[in-house]
């Protein structure tokens, strides 16, 4: 049996490879407070809404904000969606070293965003979701190995 740790909560022992967890990234030549704010950003990018997201204070209201279906979502979302989060991660990765370290420290464990709130990034509480988030995580650990082997 393989080795999973569970993520969620930013409080809990693995929530530093949440979204909402409070590591400032550097993309696009800007300081983003979190993962999340870059990513919810980015389904405006070059409109007036990508800085507005960028701005706001909690992940919380940036996530709101980026789900909010009343903003124009860029034509290519769903095509580069995940890419975007992928770009976020190797710099949350990669421009923190305890963050790094962590991550690092998980081994060949299996990654899993635990909760039923989604069924795309997560595991929808059930395991029937597709875990992208921690499937990407897995990814950049991969990456992080490599290049540090």
């Amino acid at each position: 049996m393989m080795n999973r740790i569970l993520f969620y909560r930013t409080q809990e022992e693995h929530g530093y490879m949440s979204n909402f967890s409070a590591h400032r990234i550097f993309l696009k030549g800007k300081s983003w407070r979190t993962t999340e704010h870059y990513f919810q950003a980015q389904k405006f990018a070059g409109t007036e809404h990508e800085e507005k997201i960028r701005l706001i204070e909690s992940p919380m209201k940036a996530a709101e904000a980026g789900r909010d279906r009343k903003k124009p979502l860029r034509k290519d979302w769903e095509e580069v969606k995940e890419q975007i989060m992928l770009e976020a991660l190797r710099a949350k990765f990669t421009q923190h070293d305890d963050l790094k370290a962590a991550l690092l420290a998980t081994g060949d464990a299996e990654l899993i965003e635990h909760t039923a709130n989604d069924f795309y990034w997560a595991d929808g509480g059930d395991g029937s979701g597709k875990n992208r988030l921690g499937i990407l995580l897995m990814q950049v650990r991969q990456e992080l190995k490599e290049t540090h082997a």
